[in-house]
């Protein structure tokens, strides 16, 4: 099932909010993007952030390195176009579709993926985490103490894709998922650190609680409306 998101006014300058409360499939989101991109370069839709959870599966990014995919028998791997390397998703993981015109905003591909780091970064102190950046590393990190020493791990990914300036594909959160089901690859090619999660971290936030941190801080980011 697809819903809206109702939980600010919107316009026809500001994105549509959508939410899947079942898991979809990697290759029909990825060809609903597509046809969604196509139509808001074209003028015939507006932006959307599609908020969803994927059945357990692996992407590869287009630097995605095959010494990377440890166990590749475990799920179904997919070839993407978007940035990066390898990730996972699944059960208990907030991906956000995000689907802007640059072109109406801002036409620069570095700000806006640096505009996804803050907006992350906002959403986790929702919920009092500090969420970090690494020069070198891709995504959000969070510190932790263990075994009296301070271990990085990461809660967060970013991959993107942009065409005519329309971005896809865009984030992911990871709120309880299985985080033994990350072991079947190197997450981003990054083995020198672990993986964490909300839930990992002693929260209990749901995924609607996410939801609702997601787009309040959205506007904070992105601006409220776009750009005339």
């Amino acid at each position: 099932m697809v819903k809206p998101l109702p939980l600010a006014e919107e316009t026809e300058n500001t994105p549509e909010w959508r939410v899947s409360d079942a898991p979809v499939p990697y290759d029909e989101a990825v060809r609903e993007m597509e046809e969604r991109v196509a139509a808001i370069a074209e003028g015939r839709a507006r932006e959307l952030v599609w908020l969803l959870e994927h059945p357990p599966l692996y992407t590869a990014g287009t630097s995605a390195d095959e010494r990377d995919l440890i166990d590749p028998k475990r799920f179904p791997v997919f070839r993407t176009g978007r940035g990066g390397q390898y990730t996972y998703h699944g059960p208990g993981q907030r991906v956000a579709y995000v689907m802007l015109d640059l072109k109406r905003r801002k036409p620069d591909v570095r700000a806006f993926v640096q505009d996804l780091e803050r907006w992350l970064i906002a959403t986790l102190a929702e919920f009092n985490v500090t969420g970090e950046l690494r020069e070198g590393r891709v995504g959000v990190w969070v510190k932790r103490p263990t075994k009296g020493m301070t271990a990085e791990d990461k809660i967060a990914a970013i991959g993107v894709r942009i065409r005519k300036w329309v971005t896809f594909h865009g984030i992911s959160l990871n709120v309880d998922p299985d985080l033994d089901h990350f072991t079947g690859i190197v997450p981003c090619g990054i083995s020198q650190h672990g993986v964490t999660s909300l839930a990992d971290l002693g929260l209990t936030a749901t995924m609607s609680d996410v939801d609702i941190a997601l787009k309040r801080t959205f506007a904070g980011v992105f601006g409220a409306e776009t750009a005339r």
